[in-house]
């Protein structure tokens, strides 16, 4: 892990105010979400496991995995962005951790049919409405906290 882009030091890019903001990462082309479904349908099916597949083990198998992230960050305060401060045993774990929970995310979806892909484009441009960014630029209200 120690070759990927997250584990370099944050270059810094200036912003219009003269401010620094950390440079975002890329995430790897493959796999997508859909071959993500299909290795975990595989998975799921070579153990006969889809008696126990079903939307509500499956949400709250993925809660408990959003527990196990949450105890990796549990007692360490604020977190700067690119784990500085993490070992590399702790960026592993989370590594497996986050894993867990998309793997989770994306067998309830398959459960449930919903095309993730699609559904995180149109809650996207739910969002563009809900939150215009001439309206709230800078600020962490939520929507129904903005005059028009």
């Amino acid at each position: 892990m120690a070759d990927r882009a997250e584990n370099q030091p944050n270059p810094k890019t200036p912003t219009e105010n003269g401010t620094e903001t950390p440079e975002r990462i890329s995430f790897s082309a493959k796999p997508t979400l859909e071959d993500i479904r299909r290795l975990q349908a595989e998975f799921t099916d070579e153990r006969n496991w889809n008696q126990y597949h079903q939307p509500r083990n499956l949400l709250l198998a993925l809660v408990g995995e959003v527990g196990e992230v949450s105890e990796l960050f549990q007692w360490k305060g604020e977190v700067a962005e690119g784990l500085p401060d993490w070992s590399e045993q702790e960026r592993v774990a989370l590594s497996h951790e986050l894993s867990d929970v998309l793997i989770y995310l994306v067998e309830l979806a398959e459960k449930c049919h919903v095309d993730l892909p699609q559904a995180v484009l149109e809650k996207m441009q739910l969002n563009r409405v809900k939150y215009p960014a001439s309206k709230v630029h800078g600020s962490a209200k939520k929507y129904t906290e903005y005059q028009d």
